[in-house]
């Protein structure tokens, strides 16, 4: 891409300088290239005499001289200056500008890819919330980001697996087969206490009444059935898990998110994983028994406390199934990157994570952890706590009901992982420019407006000339289009998809702007020609930047 091609220009100019004893030589930070706000200060600016100016000892201004005399820039570059306290500034080429209307059409749906990821093998895990209820507005949350994170990935170069790993063991499935014995009994006329740590959701009720309605009342107890108490509780919980797990799969295919993995926690035990792992750290040096319970001596990995593997009572924890997870990913599966998406509550969880790598042999730079901050759920200025239909907990389903799966999409990804968010469900119905998502929907619907109405005029615009592509109005729209791949690369690296929606939201900007003052079609058949080419390139480009956030690209609203 064009900013690496600058940055390793500046980094010769600054060798060269330092070969010919006109700059200190010094160690080169990395060379960034950024893009200046001000469109007075170009296409692109480096700050990088400001950084070597105290290693070096000399102004800034001083320096960026220097560097300037001896910079060669690339030919799709028309200018380039100094400019105050110390930045290098360069401009592109118009007529390069116009030729990349051009590359975009000849990509097609491929433009925006690049050859990041070099075929290494990423797992993508998310989602993954306990089977014991609906999926709420917080797990679509990480849904969305996970998956979009996925397709950018893809997108780069990198083969992704992406994978919900299903909790289907300890104590909340046991919680739950009990909480749904005790409904699936009163849902018979039986009296049943609910356990004091059950699951009192309405839909736990429903859930019993469909079991009663296709199962009868085989699961009763003793007395009625000849089934075991304890056996009945584990084979509801069974049934119960199935259907919950159905649902959740439904949910999350109404927003547009499909798995390839749907792993068992279950399997690490039948599988022998979770005893390998173990007898790895074992003979380690990484476990000791104490108060009655196995503990992973994570403070000797430099974590400021262990943490306990096997509780007392023999069961062992959530962090011990963890690390035999891990376990078959990186060692077993041999993923080259991992990437989990966790909810708030499991910040603590990620340092201990790291620390149990380091102690199986791997490098704990392989996993990476993004960690999803909290939803609030609002209509207007009301902040929605319980939901109008069951009384309880408002389910991810029935928000993608009322706002649709493409609003929940783009508004999940408006925000950085990290933020706390708002969503507001009155903004997301709004057809206007105010709602960000029909505004950028509505820019593709546009084009495709243009793009029907020239073909009704039998316009054939396969031969127009970019070259007539001269106004500042079109170049500034070709400048957003170009910015594609750049995009592409700062998701994949940062994994912060946030800055797909910012992009399409200046994208569709600059188009409406672009529409306002130019007339596509017009009497100018040579012009129109030309334009038809820059509103198809920039219809791919938005296509592009929707598909890659799990949207679809309407034709009409």
């Amino acid at each position: 891409m064009l900013k690496q091609e600058l940055a390793r220009c500046l980094q010769e100019a600054v060798w060269e300088a330092q070969r010919k004893d006109a700059l200190a030589s010094v160690a080169l930070p990395e060379v960034v290239i950024e893009h200046p706000q001000n469109p007075e200060h170009g296409d692109f600016a480096s700050g990088l005499p400001l950084k070597l100016a105290r290693a070096m000892k000399m102004s800034p201004m001083a320096i960026a001289e220097k560097v300037f005399e001896y910079l060669v820039p690339p030919p799709q570059i028309d200018r380039f200056w100094v400019a105050p306290p110390g930045f290098i500034n360069f401009t592109l080429r118009e007529d390069w500008l116009s030729t990349q209307v051009e590359s975009i059409l000849a990509a097609g749906e491929s433009y925006g890819d690049i050859e990041l990821g070099k075929d290494k093998r990423v797992q993508l895990e998310f989602v993954s919330v306990n089977p014991t209820g609906p999926l709420h507005v917080g797990h679509g949350r990480g849904a969305v980001l996970g998956s979009t994170l996925a397709n950018v990935l893809i997108a780069s170069g990198y083969a992704v697996e992406k994978e919900f790993y299903i909790n289907d063991m300890g104590t909340q499935i046991d919680n739950f087969g009990r909480s749904l014995y005790a409904r699936y009994q009163q849902c018979l006329g039986k009296e049943a206490a609910m356990p004091p740590d059950g699951y009192y959701g309405n839909y736990m009720i429903n859930l019993a009444k469909e079991i009663v309605q296709e199962e009868g009342d085989r699961f009763l107890p003793p007395i009625e059935s000849g089934v075991p108490a304890s056996e009945a509780v584990s084979q509801l919980a069974e049934v119960g898990i199935a259907r919950m797990l159905r649902g959740i799969r439904q949910d999350l295919e109404l927003l547009n998110v499909v798995f390839d993995t749907w792993f068992s926690e279950r399997s690490l035990y039948e599988g022998g994983q979770y005893s390998k792992v173990m007898e790895l750290l074992q003979s380690g040096g990484y476990i000791a028994k104490k108060e009655n319970a196995t503990w992973f001596e994570s403070s000797s990995l430099g974590e400021d406390k262990d943490n306990v593997l096997v509780r007392s009572d023999g069961s062992p924890t959530y962090f011990a199934s963890d690390i035999a997870y891990h376990y078959n990913k990186f060692l077993e599966r041999k993923f080259d990157w991992v990437i989990d998406i966790w909810g708030a509550d499991h910040q603590g969880h990620v340092p201990r994570m790291k620390s149990v790598l380091k102690a199986l042999g791997c490098d704990p730079e392989q996993l990476k952890v993004i960690i999803c901050q909290l939803v609030t759920l609002r209509r207007g200025q009301e902040i929605v706590k319980v939901s109008k239909r069951s009384g309880d907990i408002i389910t991810l389903k029935e928000v993608i009901d009322e706002v649709g799966p493409d609003a929940c999409r783009f508004i999940f990804l408006s925000r950085s992982a990290d933020s706390q968010m708002d969503f507001d469900t009155e903004l997301a119905k709004r057809q206007s420019a105010d709602n960000p998502v029909y505004y950028v929907q509505y820019a593709h619907a546009r084009i495709a407006s243009i793009l029907r109405f020239a073909e009704q005029q039998e316009t054939d615009y396969s031969q127009g000339d970019v070259s007539l592509l001269t106004s500042e109005t079109e170049l500034t729209l070709i400048r957003r289009l170009i910015l594609l791949p750049e995009i592409v690369e700062q998701v994949a690296v940062t994994l912060e998809p946030h800055h797909l929606p910012y992009y399409a939201q200046d994208l569709a900007t600059v188009f409406h702007s672009f529409y306002k003052q130019c007339r596509v079609v017009s009497k100018d058949e040579a012009l129109t020609r030309a334009r038809l080419k820059l509103v198809k390139a920039t219809q791919l480009v938005l296509a592009k930047v929707l598909y890659l956030m799990g949207m679809t690209a309407p034709e009409k609203m």
